[in-house]
């Protein structure tokens, strides 16, 4: 079954640019809150994921640094498919906003979206903007 793309955006309260940006293109932040470790290949591009007992790799491919990251599964067997976590500022109250693009299943969809939404909580929960 084709995946669908979706797009879910969360405001990050104070939280700063640099802040953000480190935990979603750095290992240290990544393993705050996405993933249980990270690690990087010596060729910088390929990121490994574990998860308990579980892992999986991904590879970057695009980066606008302090803007955002797009990374795509090596495992994923559909080519246009990835993930991307983008940073924008709304020109209203200058609060940040992440922007999440990922793929799923329609029938998985929800599943994904409530992950996602775990997950973020538990950004802002290390980033101390809960």
């Amino acid at each position: 079954m084709l995946k669908e793309k979706f797009h879910i955006e969360f405001l990050m309260g104070s939280a700063t640019q640099a802040s953000l940006w480190r935990m979603i293109s750095h290992i240290d932040g990544l393993s705050e809150w996405f993933a249980d470790e990270v690690s990087i290949s010596e060729e910088e591009n390929i990121y490994t994921f574990v998860w308990g007992k579980s892992q999986n790799q991904a590879e970057i491919i695009s980066q606008k640094p302090n803007q955002s990251i797009r990374f795509r599964w090596l495992d994923e067997e559909q080519e246009n498919v990835y993930f991307e976590f983008q940073l924008h500022k709304l020109e209203l109250s200058n609060e940040i906003a992440l922007q999440i693009t990922d793929f799923a299943e329609p029938d998985e969809k929800g599943d994904a979206i409530t992950l996602w939404e775990t997950q973020i909580e538990n950004m802002k929960r290390q980033l101390g903007v809960l």
